[in-house]
């Protein structure tokens, strides 16, 4: 009986310093970041490739002074939060990572049953909650500008945040009811598993269309199309 919880305890850290490790399989692991050789700055104006919401790549002239605010400063390296156009992104990925890994440990506790991993799933899917809630509803920044595509993304990363929160918030109360009501019975456990496992697949695609704003569709990096009065 020992050595069987200690084998969940095992398999447990051993997934979550996978998911979180530098080295992780979503990390960059022993590559590093390489300064490419001509990645130059001149005296004259730097020419960037940007992507506009919407629009096909440009090259925009960048001056020497307004490439200056980007210039290795080691007393600026750690950003207040003033500095940040948004909050959202700061918030936004704790139920990301709360809520896949809550997902992938109670459908692991449907073989075990152990009452310490359902103690553990109970408190991360309450803060994945809180903190979805949180992320959509009190620091949720509001977009002016959008081109018609941009629009649509947006659509379909505010859906898929509303699932989460109620996904997210059944899951927790079949979390609370598997604990209290039903002392950890199997089927319990694996009805909310169910449930987290839809909860973590409302997230991750939440954050899939979040990064394709960002990264594709250019919303958000340095304020771009986000309201000032936002925060």
């Amino acid at each position: 009986m020992k050595t069987s919880k200690n084998l969940v305890y095992f398999l447990t850290l051993l997934f979550l310093t996978f998911l979180v490790s530098p080295t992780g399989a979503w990390a960059h692991g022993k590559e590093k970041h390489k300064k490419k050789a001509n990645a130059t700055v001149t005296a004259d104006t730097v020419k960037q490739e940007t992507k506009p919401a919407g629009d096909t790549a440009v090259l925009q002239n960048v001056t020497p002074a307004e490439h200056a605010g980007h210039e290795a400063n080691p007393a600026k390296v750690h950003a207040a939060m003033a500095d940040f156009p948004h909050i959202h992104p700061l918030i936004v990925h704790f139920p990301i990572m709360l809520l896949m890994i809550a997902a992938a440990m109670q459908f692991v506790n449907i073989l075990f049953q152990k009452k310490e991993l359902n103690w553990a799933v109970t408190i991360m899917v309450l803060v994945g909650f809180i903190t979805a809630y949180a992320s959509s509803h009190w620091s949720h920044p509001h977009t002016s500008g959008l081109s018609a595509h941009a629009e649509l993304v947006l659509e379909q990363h505010d859906k898929y945040a509303e699932y989460t929160i109620y996904l997210s918030g059944l899951g927790l109360v079949a979390q609370l009811l598997s604990l209290f009501v039903f002392r950890g019975k199997r089927w319990s456990i694996a009805v909310a598993a169910v449930i987290l496992i839809g909860a973590g697949y409302a997230v991750s695609m939440a954050g899939h269309y979040g990064a394709q704003l960002v990264h594709i569709e250019g919303v958000g990096p340095q304020g771009k199309y986000l309201e000032k009065h936002a925060h």
